[in-house]
C-alpha cells in the first residue's frame, strides 16, 4: 500500500469524477479508521459533506483533520451505534444540522476470533449487535429523518461468509443478517426513492488486523495463499465499490451483495490456485498505511 508520506494532502486518486457527490451528504459509520476512513476520505474528495461516527471521539477528530487539510468538509458524532437512544439523538441532530442525509455506509462492526462453542451468550450478541442490529438502527433512523423524504443510497458492510466463517461464527451469522436485512429494506423503501445495497469484503490490508493476536495474528500473512489473485484487497478497492453503489451510476442498482474477496471462496483442494504475481492492486488512498502485521 501507498507511503501516506508519499503523496501530496488532498491528492486522492478516486476513478469517480471530481464534484460527483457535490452538494451531497454522506454518513460513514466506523469512519474513524481502516475502510471507513477512505471511503470519508474519497467521498470528501468527490465534494460531499461527510460525517464520520463511532465509539473513539480521538480518532473521529483525526480523520475529519485530515479531511479537512485536504480541503474537504467532515463532521463527527462520537457514540454507540448499539445504543438506541443515542443513535436517534445524532441522527435527529445531524439531519437537523446538515438538512438531510443522502449517503449512509453502515461500516461499523467488530468481531472476536473464538471457536464457536467457546462463545457466550454475552460475546455473541455483542457481535450481532455491532454488525447487525446497530446497523439496522442507523438505517431505520437515517430513512426516517431524511430518505423517506428526499431519497438516498444506503451500502451496508458485510463479509465473505458464503463458506460459513469457521472461527468467527457470531459475526458470520450476523453479516448473513444484514446481507438479508439489506434485501428487505431495498425492498420496503425503494417507493421512498432509496436504494439499498451491500458489500462483503474478503480479506482486506487494512488497519482492523493489527487488532488480532495469537493465532489469528499468525494467519494473516499467509491469507494471500488462498486467494486466486495472491493477494489481499487495499481499502480503495473497498472504497471504490462503495462510492460506486451510492453513485447515480448505480442508480438501478439496488438489493445487491457485491462481493469484493478475490475469488478467495472459489475453487476446492482437488483443484488449487496457481501462484503468480499477476494482480495489482489499486492504491488510490494517498493516507493509507501498511498494517504493522503485513510489514516486512
Amino acid at each position: 500500500m501507498t507511503d501516506p508520506t508519499a503523496l501530496a494532502p488532498g491528492s486522492y486518486r478516486s476513478v469517480f469524477r471530481p464534484g460527483l457527490f457535490d452538494g451531497r451528504v454522506a454518513w460513514v459509520t466506523g469512519g474513524g479508521s481502516g475502510i471507513g476512513r477512505c471511503v470519508a476520505h474519497e467521498l470528501a474528495s468527490l465534494g460531499a459533506s461527510v460525517i464520520v461516527s463511532g465509539r473513539t471521539a480521538a480518532k473521529l477528530e483525526a480523520v475529519a483533520a485530515e479531511i479537512a487539510a485536504d480541503g474537504g468538509r467532515c463532521d463527527w458524532a462520537a457514540f454507540d451505534i448499539r445504543d438506541e437512544d443515542a443513535v436517534k439523538a445524532e441522527v435527529a441532530r445531524l439531519a437537523a444540522e446538515h438538512g438531510r442525509i443522502d449517503a449512509l455506509v453502515n461500516n461499523a462492526g467488530g468481531q472476536f476470533p473464538a471457536p464457536l462453542a467457546a462463545i457466550s451468550k454475552r460475546g455473541f450478541e455483542s457481535v450481532v449487535a455491532a454488525n447487525l442490529t446497530g446497523g439496522f438502527l442507523m438505517m431505520r433512523e437515517v430513512y426516517a429523518r431524511s430518505m423517506q423524504r428526499h431519497g438516498g443510497a444506503i451500502v451496508n458492510m458485510t463479509a465473505d461468509f458464503r463458506n460459513g466463517m469457521p472461527g468467527m461464527a457470531h459475526s458470520g451469522a450476523a453479516r448473513a443478517g444484514m446481507a438479508n436485512l439489506t434485501l428487505s429494506a431495498a425492498f420496503e423503501w425503494a417507493s421512498s426513492g432509496v436504494r439499498v445495497n451491500a458489500v462483503a469484503p474478503g480479506w482486506v490490508a487494512s488497519s482492523g488486523m493489527d487488532t488480532y493476536e495469537g493465532a489469528a495474528r499468525a494467519l494473516i500473512p499467509r491469507l494471500r495463499q488462498h486467494v486466486p489473485l495472491r493477494r489481499l484487497a487495499t481499502e480503495a478497492e473497498v472504497s471504490a465499490a462503495i462510492v460506486f453503489l451510492l453513485s447515480p451510476a448505480a442508480a438501478f442498482v439496488t438489493g445487491v451483495t457485491l462481493r469484493i474477496d478475490g475469488g478467495a471462496p472459489l475453487g476446492n483442494a482437488v483443484f488449487p490456485s496457481v501462484d503468480h504475481d499477476r494482480s495489482r492492486p489499486f492504491e488510490g488512498f494517498h493516507r493509507a498505511v501498511v498494517p504493522k502485521v503485513l510489514q516486512p
